[in-house]
């Protein structure tokens, strides 16, 4: 291998080093302000990139040399043989609650992820690292009350935390129309639940409890991808599978009264559910592309807490078009993408479907192969008679693709 290419191996190690350090920095920050998050794990991501988000998130049945699908370890293989690819993605978002109390909003915004891809041996297996978000936890809830007009009391919900998963994956082609992948994720972070119930009147005891979950452990993901060409048509079909794990972490209960003495409680055995999914596409003339995609997560075999939990499913769909990548004129050049989703949660207590409907555009820069894509969002959730949440989410993404494994001639 020549000086230049271990040089730039190099910067990909430093990359990733770098990536993990913030890790801590990114967790501390609250990514969401969502009531919804202070159940479980929090708000669980998705590990789908910023361009797919345009077309509802569909993911598993998408193969790009332009995007790292960090979702799909079998798409690896797209890109060519002298491509690296880096790929950073941030948003912000605007969020609406409604329930009995009124209405309020939030602004709030946070880097996404950041994933790398490079080939190992010609176009037959590539690489791909990264730091994704695998949930997020942001709250704080105030609700008043009191017994018989005599004593008044205050409950006070409040939550922080998240979980990152640092992957690397490995993808391999078996001859031109199959390829097969795998993930391997270390789960790392903290989750913090804190209840206080407080008092007015003198003479009566506050207590507070304190709900921490700290996860460290390991997960595997598979992937499989099929696809060909016919002329002006071409086809990928895609599936993802995860076993069941085990979370090497603690639960641990902290109750705390102003009268008695602090009681901990410790729990281990918490796990992670099996989660499959397939997906699909269809591109014409590499103008225009339709895609759908379904999950299915099996909650209810895993554990987590005493919570209550319930499988959980997503469909998504999205349309894709370029005009023309050679045009002249620059919106012909650029991708158009619209999409939707929908999805439940995995909590019992949390009912109803989350709606989600999404636009993007990408950008692409003619003296590279680098994307810059924009992606607005709009989603909405709730039950009748309890809360609802509107929000829009503006995503901003930028995808370097760079011709660096090759060899210049003198």
């Amino acid at each position: 291998m020549r000086v230049r290419n271990i040089i730039k191996c190099a910067f990909v190690a430093i990359t990733m080093l770098f990536a993990a350090s913030i890790s801590d920095v990114v967790n501390a920050q609250n990514s969401t302000y969502s009531p919804y998050s202070r159940y479980g794990l929090g708000e669980l991501g998705n590990y789908c990139p910023a361009a797919y988000r345009g077309l509802g998130g569909v993911r598993y049945g998408l193969r790009s040399n332009r995007t790292i699908n960090a979702a799909q370890p079998a798409s690896y293989t797209a890109c060519d043989s002298m491509t690296f690819m880096f790929d950073l993605s941030v948003h912000v978002d605007w969020s609406l609650f409604e329930d009995g109390a009124g209405k309020r909003n939030k602004f709030n915004g946070n880097l996404d992820y950041i994933t790398l891809q490079f080939p190992l041996w010609k176009q037959h297996i590539a690489m791909s690292l990264g730091l994704l978000p695998y949930s997020k936890l942001g709250y704080q809830i105030t609700l008043n009350g009191n017994v018989d007009d005599k004593y008044h009391y205050s409950k006070i919900y409040t939550g922080e935390g998240g979980i990152t998963d640092l992957y690397a994956g490995l993808s391999g082609n078996l001859f031109d129309w199959v390829a097969l992948g795998f993930n391997f994720y270390y789960m790392f972070g903290e989750v913090t639940n804190t209840r206080e119930l407080i008092f007015q009147e003198a003479g009566l005891n506050s207590t507070t409890k304190v709900t921490d979950i700290d996860v460290s452990t390991i997960r595997l993901r598979y992937g499989l991808q099929l696809f060909h060409d016919f002329g002006k048509h071409s086809f990928v079909v895609g599936g993802i599978y995860e076993h069941k794990a085990n979370i090497n972490g603690t639960y641990t209960d902290v109750v705390v009264s102003t009268d008695i003495d602090t009681v901990p409680h410790n729990k281990n055995g918490l796990s992670m559910p099996s989660i499959f999914g397939v997906g699909g596409s269809y591109t014409w003339n590499r103008a225009l592309t339709v895609a759908l995609d379904y999950e299915y997560q099996f909650w209810s075999k895993a554990e987590l807490m005493d919570e209550p939990l319930k499988d959980c499913n997503r469909i998504s769909a999205g349309v894709e078009y370029r005009h023309n990548p050679y045009g002249k004129n620059y919106a012909e050049r650029m991708f158009w993408r619209a999409g939707c989703s929908f999805s439940d949660s995995y909590i019992k207590a949390v009912g109803g479907k989350d709606l989600r409907v999404s636009i993007g555009m990408g950008f692409p820069l003619r003296t590279s192969g680098t994307l810059f894509n924009v992606t607005l969002e709009y989603n909405r959730r709730g039950i009748s008679g309890g809360l609802w949440e509107n929000g829009l989410q503006l995503t901003i993404n930028a995808a370097v693709r760079e011709n660096w494994f090759f060899k210049r001639k003198l």
